[in-house]
């Protein structure tokens, strides 16, 4: 019998060829002084061949893209969403000054691939033995890395460690014209290919929000509940930081929703968008949602009322076949139902 997505994910190593993300390079000797200025996390604490996850914000607190930053030996990338490059590059240059940074939209020279699961470093690390110099990336090595750790690998391009779908996982950035030759290689070393959507159940289970899904020009980073990841709270000024540190400090880090985890005992048919109910009526919005073979039911990621946050709590979602119930779950929503 075929494995399916969820036993590769589980046990094996599943491939995922096409990752929705870009890159802009930002290089120039004040690179990681001027984003220390803009992002929410400490890029100037990294060094070569470290990442962070952060946020870019309004003066209002609010949004403007999610980011993966990784500090190489002569410029810091940032990973951001392949719909927003153009608009993040182009926001981005208006902010330069008389700064000595350079901006470089790099969103078509890259293609992104995935690999998740217990063996994705075992099947990295193969797919790089043809791609030297590789560094020595061994999967012991590999396995070890803290999140966002990244390395140069050959003509492959970058491999980062990445775990988006609640398993060690690595995303390698590989030149476009190169993504066919990775992708083959990458299954000559083991990985099964996958479609994003059918290991989406895994990324909601492991409560990692989307931007532009889960997470908008409208989210505050804490509704999101990203700040333990995203946020320095003892770094220096940047933009938006005086709307976070009033929430944290004077209203004790609580917001007016939370995105929080739903699991259903029956495989119900959620759209985004679905009102989420209790008895007083509307308290919130579900952003994403999918059936699940680890709980055998659907799971979701939604916005609800901060009263409403309580994991236990039991809430009505309005779906396909009607009014279904839905419990609120700390995540990774992963226990077997």
């Amino acid at each position: 019998m075929e494995p399916t997505e969820f036993d590769v994910l589980r046990q094996g190593a599943a491939l995922v060829p096409r990752i929705g993300r870009s890159v802009v390079r930002v290089s120039g000797v004040e690179r990681a002084s001027w984003l220390q200025g803009l992002l929410t996390n400490d890029v100037q604490a990294l060094v070569p061949g470290q990442g962070c996850y952060a946020a870019w914000l309004t003066p209002q607190g609010r949004m403007i893209t999610d980011v993966v930053v990784l500090a190489e030996q002569d410029a810091i990338t940032l990973d951001v969403p392949a719909a927003l490059s153009d608009t993040v590059c182009r926001q981005l240059g208006a902010a330069i000054f008389a700064e000595d940074v350079l901006l470089t939209d790099e969103g078509q020279a890259w293609g992104m691939v995935g690999v998740h699961g217990p063996s994705a470093a075992g099947a990295v690390s193969r797919a790089a033995v043809g791609s030297r110099p590789s560094g020595g990336l061994t999967a012991d090595i590999l396995q070890g890395w803290p999140e966002f750790t990244h390395a140069p690998l050959g003509p492959l391009g970058r491999v980062m460690r990445l775990d988006q779908y609640g398993a060690p996982g690595f995303v390698i950035r590989v030149p476009v014209e190169a993504r066919d030759l990775c992708v083959s290689r990458l299954r000559l070393a083991g990985a099964t290919p996958v479609e994003p959507g059918a290991v989406e159940f895994a990324r909601i289970e492991a409560g990692r929000a989307e931007f532009l899904v889960d997470m908008d020009a409208d989210t505050i980073p804490l509704e999101a509940g990203i700040e333990h990841r995203a946020i320095s709270f003892t770094k220096g000024c940047y933009v938006g930081q005086e709307v976070i540190v009033r929430i944290v400090h004077r209203g004790g880090g609580r917001v007016a929703r939370k995105l929080v985890g739903l699991r259903f005992q029956t495989a119900s048919t959620v759209a985004a968008r679905a009102p989420v109910r209790a008895e007083r009526g509307e308290i919130g919005r579900v952003t994403s949602a999918a059936w699940s073979p680890r709980v055998r039911g659907t799971v979701a990621l939604a916005y609800v009322h901060r009263d409403f946050v309580e994991p236990g709590t039991v809430v009505t979602v309005d779906c396909e076949e009607g009014p279904a119930s839905a419990t609120v779950c700390a995540f990774p929503i992963s226990q077997p139902a």
